[in-house]
């Protein structure tokens, strides 16, 4: 009997995140909460599949925010931003994730997937951050608003890489 309550609540666990809608426009805070089970226009992948699509040396982009200077901190202190560790070649688009994108953000993601797709919209490019976040399907949803065909959004991120086998290395965020 217990093996059946442990069977429901899988099934249970699975319906529920297929039951999270799109939205309509793109979604805010709080970015780190259950996601869709799709992405309208794009293609949805598990960890298994992205490691496939990496080895074929597909682009993968990361969305993450950069870590912000901690406010408050004396004139003068010196600080170092933490090192971003994502999945092995991947280009970091930092801050391209939000519901809301100011010019730079905007600019940095339109030059990368262009630069990223070689100026082809059909071509494949993953799209991933973290597992239950936000900004990756935000982020998604605008390279699809831009027109291009070959979006790939890794909902499981950084984790079911990592769940996955696959190791993270420190990146350096592309553009301004």
């Amino acid at each position: 009997m217990t093996r059946l309550w442990a069977v429901l609540a899988i099934c249970l666990a699975g319906a529920a995140r297929a039951e999270v809608p799109e939205p309509q426009d793109y979604r805010g805070e709080p970015y780190r909460s259950e996601t869709p089970a799709t992405l309208a226009g794009a293609r949805v992948i598990d960890a298994a599949e992205a490691m496939r699509l990496h080895g074929q040396g597909v682009p993968f982009i990361d969305v993450l925010p950069r870590t912000a200077r901690p406010e408050g901190l004396p004139e003068g202190t010196l600080w170092n931003e933490p090192p971003h560790l994502s999945i092995p070649g991947a280009v970091w688009l930092y801050d391209t994730g939000y519901d809301r994108l100011a010019n730079a953000e905007q600019t940095r993601l339109a030059e990368g997937l262009a630069r990223l797709s070689g100026g082809d919209k059909a071509a494949p490019m993953v799209i991933f951050c973290k597992r239950d976040c936000w900004m990756s399907w935000n982020a998604g949803k605008r390279a699809v608003a831009l027109g291009y065909r070959g979006v790939i959004w890794f909902p499981d991120g950084v984790e079911g890489w990592q769940e996955q086998g696959g190791t993270l290395e420190p990146v350096t965020p592309a553009g301004p």
